[in-house]
């Protein structure tokens, strides 16, 4: 059985679609094994012999029939967020790493996509696209900034999670 990670999108974040991580948990420890959360953004991880994608579907359709909300959910496996934090390619520019972010999406995005994102990043803000993950250094934070509001764009359908959230989302999925 592997040890995956489960990123929710878009829960938490106001007085809309609320999801208490106790409960969620409960739910969860029903049909998963080592089934814990990580602060209350819609971290989740688990140990489940599903592949990644279908983990996710799996766990989108257990959410909305608890909650009845539609969460997208992206999973990764520990491997593969290993992989993440090993390829940072802004290891040598990041002074803060709650303004650096990792936007996870379910598969790579397009070439026009890419391009949108690319062109909103404006010194001294740095981007770059690596498969299924969009690295994005945010200098003076993302309340002004166009390249976050592109990465926030629902279309593009990414979770993203500040360098913070990652390593220890890797060092608890080690454990």
């Amino acid at each position: 059985m592997a040890r995956q990670v489960a990123l929710l999108r878009g829960i938490n974040l106001g007085s809309a679609r609320r999801i208490a991580m106790g409960e969620l948990r409960t739910l969860l420890e029903a049909h998963y094994e080592e089934v814990s959360t990580y602060i209350a953004s819609g971290n989740i991880l688990l140990t489940s012999d599903l592949p990644p994608d279908a983990l996710g579907a799996e766990l989108e359709r257990r959410i909305e029939e608890r909650f009845e909300i539609e969460v997208p959910v992206v999973v990764r496996t520990r491997e593969e967020l290993a992989a993440v934090v090993a390829g940072d390619p802004f290891a040598e520019l990041v002074t803060d790493p709650k303004r650096y972010q990792v936007s996870f999406l379910g598969e790579p995005p397009d070439r026009a996509i890419t391009s949108r994102i690319e062109a909103a990043a404006v010194a001294p803000e740095a981007v770059a696209v690596k498969g299924r993950e969009i690295f994005a250094w945010h200098p003076h934070g993302v309340i002004r900034s166009p390249l976050a509001k592109a990465l926030g764009d629902r279309r593009l359908g990414a979770t993203a999670r500040n360098w913070n959230t990652v390593t220890n989302l890797l060092a608890l999925a080690s454990s």
